[in-house]
């Protein structure tokens, strides 16, 4: 009996710790329950507040504006061109020889005519010789023609020799006055290869590499001695679209269009003129070549550089010239916002050119305030509210974001 009392007090006591364990479960689920529900109630209202709170039907809208002005606009036409020499001449004997003095360093600048490499002369100065010698010769024999043909006349004239042996006498010395015709043909000839062993420059430049020593044998015009290239005046060759035909030729026609050029690392512009427009379009590719030439003391523009061209197509006068951020396009085409009298204003404008940050269109005029940023959130006849520039205007943008969040519809 005492065993049973213990163990029924045992499962008494397990009932009732059960018991008090399910109570505090209970509990603690309902109080949780109403703190969630608490928290979702909390969170629905700070998540409506600043909706609310940004919402200010028909408040004004912060912008930036700027002044539409009137001005001479200059349409620029740009594209990516090679600096090539006016004239690049690979230097080559015209004859067959050694080389026997080398009279030039790479790199040299020369004059027209200078004197750049000295070839073996001798074969030739021994064929000019021979050709000499065959003249004096061919002069002596024409003297004796001459006497026989005077002495022929005499006789003629006493009747001791016949007509035909006139003829003969006057017949050798018409030959031999051709010979000697041939003889200084001839001589001219070998002077002239004479002097093909003294090789000049055939224009003013620049040397590039000397290819060849005292000692080399060159082979007539196949060994190359030397490139010389034309530095100053130099060219630019660049494409431009088939579009820009039309304002190039008339430019070109009227004295010149102005080139500018630029290189990567060049600091400032060099300015030249149009020289050369190409005869035919490239149908692959839809551009046309053209060349521009400029003055290059200096030696800045090298051969086989990239440069900036700049080409300066056409300028539009009294044009109304505004930021081409204030431009808006739209399927029925170009718009801008204008403040008018506080309020903004839907105006159709068309675009004439585009020349990096600035446009000129029509549509406007000059003293109209366009909207630069706040655009998006405009519609016809809302208010605005605009920002000035400078320090007025950095404190004015720090408090628009407060103030188009509460005009946000």
């Amino acid at each position: 009996m005492p065993m049973n009392t213990t163990a029924l007090s045992k499962i008494l006591l397990l009932h009732a710790i059960s018991a008090s364990f399910l109570m505090v479960a209970c509990g603690g689920k309902s109080d949780s329950g109403v703190a969630s529900g608490a928290s979702a109630v909390g969170a629905a209202s700070a998540a409506s507040a600043p909706a609310s709170a940004s919402r200010t039907p028909g408040g004004p809208v912060s912008v930036t504006t700027a002044v539409a002005k009137k001005r001479d606009f200059d349409v620029n036409i740009e594209a990516i061109g090679t600096v090539t020499p006016v004239a690049s001449v690979d230097v080559k004997p015209q004859t067959n020889s050694v080389v026997t003095r080398v009279h030039i360093k790479e790199g040299q600048f020369v004059r027209a005519g200078e004197l750049l490499f000295t070839l073996d002369p001798r074969p030739d100065e021994a064929n000019v010789a021979r050709v000499r010698a065959q003249m004096v010769k061919d002069e002596t024999v024409l003297a004796d023609a001459q006497r026989q043909l005077a002495r022929s006349r005499d006789l003629m004239a006493k009747n001791f020799i016949s007509q035909g042996a006139l003829d003969s006498s006057q017949a050798q010395v018409d030959a031999q006055a051709a010979n000697l015709v041939a003889d200084r043909a001839a001589l001219d000839a070998a002077q002239l290869a004479l002097s093909y062993n003294s090789v000049r420059a055939s224009g003013a430049g620049r040397l590039g590499a000397v290819n060849v020593f005292p000692g080399t044998a060159v082979q007539a015009n196949q060994t190359g001695l030397v490139t010389i290239t034309q530095l100053d005046p130099i060219n630019i060759s660049f494409s431009l679209p088939q579009r820009n035909l039309d304002a190039v030729l008339e430019g070109l026609k009227s004295g010149g269009v102005t080139v500018s050029a630029r290189l990567a690392d060049l600091k400032g512009t060099i300015k030249g003129r149009l020289q050369f427009v190409d005869s035919a379009v490239d149908a692959a590719t839809g551009t046309i070549k053209v060349k521009a030439r400029f003055d290059n003391h200096e030696s800045k523009l090298w051969p086989g550089a990239f440069v900036h061209a700049t080409l300066l197509s056409n300028t539009l006068k009294d044009a109304v010239v505004i930021p081409t951020t204030a431009i808006i396009q739209t399927a029925k085409g170009s718009i801008v916002y204008v403040a008018d009298k506080g309020k903004a204003a839907l105006r159709p404008v068309k675009l004439v050119a585009s020349q990096g940050e600035e446009s000129a269109v029509t549509g406007l005029s000059a003293g109209d305030k366009v909207v630069l940023e706040g655009r998006q959130n405009l519609r016809p006849d809302t208010p605005l509210v605009e920002r000035t520039s400078g320090a007025n205007g950095a404190a004015s943008s720090a408090r628009a974001p407060a103030s188009s969040a509460s005009t946000a519809p």
